[in-house]
């Protein structure tokens, strides 16, 4: 099987990722809730890797680094712990329903409203973002790239435009990893990243980094090893937000991982775009298919049939064995931007760790279904 399917969740892990969960199972215990050395040990693990993501990430300190089972988690921390009635909030049409669903909540239950900017051509442009400000405004929200397109819109200049008193929270699902943030540098208060695509991490493995600018309330409530004697919760982070057990596992994958990263991302990144690249020239030589993508540095390569349905040709991939995803990626209202909705697309998505082989083996797959 030929996998294909890197942006939902990646596919190969790298030995030393592997490793570290080994070694995590075979000596595991509790990070820092108790006294002995392996809950000692465990906890400095934790805060190791903390520090390491602030640090990838030009974030604000290990202590705002906060874990997460996945990105939708912190996602779901930032903005339900954030945002409050009488707020509005900025967000765009490339969005994920890890972000659009938090905040159709709180629009019905809390009162926030939301605009939602749309594309020009195709793109997302920072003026279309940043029109809808309104005196209300309280946050903007923004992918740092679509999960449908590679789209990687310009957060620099989004920053640029908006009053000082606005926040700005990324979507790091499909970007971290694949691209360079700077929260510090560009100005982003929150950032949610998700370990099992771009970092090479685990399932299981998410993380929140905000600034401190940002003060989110608790969604989940329990032990945190701290403050054992209060039933209110810690009122400092990350503890604040961090009940329960944490998958100490995914989180030393998330280390190696980010580790990984720091050293190779602009590699991995020249050559996923030279793949996509390649599979974008491939298809438009090719009558019947039409590309939604341009060359990116997440991989991220969709496009459709002139008659087959979607989830069809992902079917025919899958039994040429090719594993694609096909439908509407979770990202509704880039579809219908897009012209694609309801039947949504076909998304094939490399990693670092495939070549020139695996996209011609996916173009001649999409040869043969096009001829039969």
């Amino acid at each position: 099987m030929i996998y294909l399917d890197n942006a939902a969740t990646g596919g190969e892990k790298p030995a030393a990722v592997q490793n570290a969960v080994l070694a995590a199972m075979q000596a595991c215990a509790n990070p820092g809730r108790s006294g002995h050395a392996l809950s000692v040990a465990a906890g400095e693990r934790v805060l190791a890797c903390r520090r390491l993501l602030s640090d990838l990430f030009d974030g604000y300190g290990s202590e705002r680094v906060v874990f997460t089972k996945n990105c939708t988690e912190a996602l779901c921390l930032l903005l339900m712990g954030t945002l409050k009635k009488g707020d509005h909030v900025v967000t765009t049409c490339l969005e994920h329903n890890s972000v659009l669903r938090p905040l159709e909540y709180l629009r019905r239950t809390r009162g926030v409203s939301y605009d939602v900017a749309p594309l020009t051509d195709g793109r997302l442009l920072p003026e279309a973002v940043t029109a809808l400000v309104r005196p209300e405004t309280r946050a903007v929200c923004v992918t740092t790239a679509s999960n449908v397109t590679g789209e990687c819109p310009d957060l620099d200049a989004v920053r640029a435009a908006l009053p000082h008193r606005v926040l700005l929270f990324a979507d790091g699902a499909q970007g971290a990893g694949h691209l360079p943030v700077s929260m510090r540098g560009t100005g982003i208060d929150g950032l949610a990243i998700a370990g099992h695509k771009g970092m090479c991490a685990i399932q299981g493995a998410g993380a929140l980094l905000f600034s401190e600018r940002v003060l989110p309330e608790p969604l989940l409530f329990g032990g945190t090893g701290t403050e054992s004697h209060s039933l209110s919760m810690p009122a400092f982070y990350p503890e604040r937000l961090e009940s329960g057990t944490l998958s100490y596992p995914a989180i030393c994958s998330l280390f190696e991982g980010a580790l990984l990263v720091s050293s190779r991302r602009s590699g991995w990144a020249k050559r996923l775009i030279a793949l996509t690249a390649r599979v974008h020239e491939g298809l438009s030589s090719q009558k019947q298919w039409k590309a939604y993508f341009l060359p990116n540095a997440c991989g991220i390569c969709s496009f459709r049939h002139a008659v087959l349905p979607s989830e069809e040709v992902a079917m025919r991939l899958d039994e040429a064995g090719i594993a694609v995803r096909g439908g509407l990626h979770c990202a509704p209202l880039a579809h219908r931007a897009l012209g694609t909705f309801p039947e949504g697309l076909v998304r094939a998505s490399f990693s670092p760790v495939q070549g020139n082989a695996e996209a011609d083996a996916l173009l001649d797959a999409l040869a043969r279904i096009t001829s039969s």
